[in-house]
């Protein structure tokens, strides 16, 4: 059997456990060490797991990952961010759209706190989607908006997604963070200008806060405004020392977390139930992202031993007369279509092995690229029929919320998307200005 056939039954064998709703790392992992068994005999195929699992025992940076998912949970589970959009709801209230503006803002922060785009779709449609609807925002436009939002937590740094890529692209993860945030901004962008030109076309999708509850004393607004910095503040006491060089990267997550804890236990919200909720739940995505990772590499390795990226190179370049460019818009287009029913860590770990040195051999930047996937990611989240947020905005969205009103939701959201995506390819220097000047010094 040639290498290649034995490459595209590995390929095909986990596509198909997969669609049977086996595990990620199970479906993986199995037909990884299984080729490897089957190909170099008990000592080759056992020693490709084995270096697998030190690889990733030794790479420090892995460390950042329960530092970050600690601090997120911390500040969810505190309340904190309950501060946040309390404040959005003073002082944007009066603006036409202005609180659905205010919850893209706290959608950013919440991003920045957490790493997850499941914690702002929690925070969103729990605390701002009632309140939004209360006030007679459109239900369509604003159940996009938490849904867009909430997608920014796989870009906004510290993202746990890059943190994946990191490992599986053989990339540096301060970088990557850094190169996610002109476009995530960007983005967050891009989603307040959409409100704000329909909110101004059609007043009535985002009404004014009433005259009445517009007056708040500006002594009230300012606590509020104290309040609400706070998540900000322990953004920055974590990535300042570290944009200049004073920590490392698994240093600043430290201090992030520590800090985190610290506002926690200052404002009298760190209690039994938090810490635990919190610890309980860093300990379990934090092991289900490193068996992912374990998984991944020993699949690769594999991938790598039989010379399929070689081969898939060639099939493009030679065989198809495939230029560079049209190779990466077709490898972007089968990430949208596998978002359709995969979520994003399984589309990474399932395409890493192939994409990523392929990449690398077209001539691109694999930090570039890291920012393309994770925006085509975001865009798959909400794309049906089984995009991530759609099910997590059905199961969280309150009752007068029906799928169709969830599905037509997006659209507009999708294409702001994809013209970002489209900006990113177009203008590299959008992703790679920031991590050049942080590492240039």
């Amino acid at each position: 059997m040639s290498y290649e056939l034995i490459a595209i039954l590995m390929f095909s064998t986990m596509m198909i456990m997969l669609m049977t709703g086996q595990r990620v790392f199970g479906a993986i992992g199995f037909v990884g060490v299984v080729a490897g068994l089957l190909l170099w005999g008990d000592t080759g195929g056992s020693d490709i797991a084995f270096s697998a699992a030190m690889k990733l025992m030794k790479w420090y940076p892995l460390l950042t990952l329960p530092m970050f998912i600690f601090m997120g949970y911390v500040l969810s589970e505190s309340k904190i961010a309950d501060d946040l959009y309390k404040m959005f709801h003073v002082w944007f209230g009066p603006v036409r759209g202005g609180l659905a503006i205010g919850t893209i803002l706290l959608m950013v922060l919440v991003s920045a706190m957490n790493g997850l785009s499941v914690a702002g779709m929690a925070i969103g449609a729990t605390i701002a989607l009632p309140e939004l609807l209360r006030r007679g925002y459109d239900k369509r436009m604003v159940t996009g908006v938490v849904q867009a939002g909430s997608s920014l937590g796989i870009l906004v740094p510290p993202s746990v997604v890059l943190v994946l890529y990191a490992m599986i692209a053989r990339q540096p993860v301060g970088q990557l963070w850094l190169a996610g945030v002109l476009p995530g901004l960007m983005m967050a962008a891009m989603f307040v200008l959409y409100v704000v030109i329909r909110c101004r076309l059609q007043p009535e999708l985002g009404p004014a806060l009433p005259e009445d509850e517009r007056r708040v004393s500006m002594a009230e607004k300012l606590r509020l405004l104290r309040a609400g910095m706070l998540p900000l503040v322990i953004f920055a006491a974590m990535m300042v020392p570290f944009v200049n060089g004073w920590t490392s990267l698994v240093e600043s997550s430290a201090i992030g977390a520590m800090t985190a804890f610290g506002a926690a236990v200052l404002k009298g919200r760190m209690t039994r139930q938090v810490f635990e909720v919190s610890v309980r739940q860093t300990l379990a995505i934090s092991c289900m992202f490193m068996w992912i990772i374990l998984a991944a590499l020993g699949f690769g390795a594999v991938f790598d031993g039989l010379g399929a990226v070689k081969a898939i190179e060639n099939l493009f370049t030679e065989q198809l007369g495939l230029n560079p460019w049209m190779i990466l818009i077709l490898m972007q287009l089968s990430f949208l279509l596998m978002g359709t029913f995969l979520d994003d860590t399984a589309m990474l770990v399932i395409v890493a092995p192939l994409y990523v040195p392929l990449v690398g051999a077209l001539g691109f930047d694999l930090i570039w690229y890291g920012i393309l996937y994770t925006i085509t990611t975001q865009v798959a989240y909400m794309t049906p029929p089984f995009g991530y947020n759609l099910f997590l905005m059905r199961a969280m969205a309150p009752p007068e919320i029906g799928l169709k009103d969830i599905y037509s939701s997006i659209v507009p959201f999708v294409l702001v998307m994809i013209l970002a995506l489209a900006l990113v390819m177009a203008f590299p220097e959008i992703a790679l200005w920031l991590p050049d000047y942080v590492y240039g010094k």
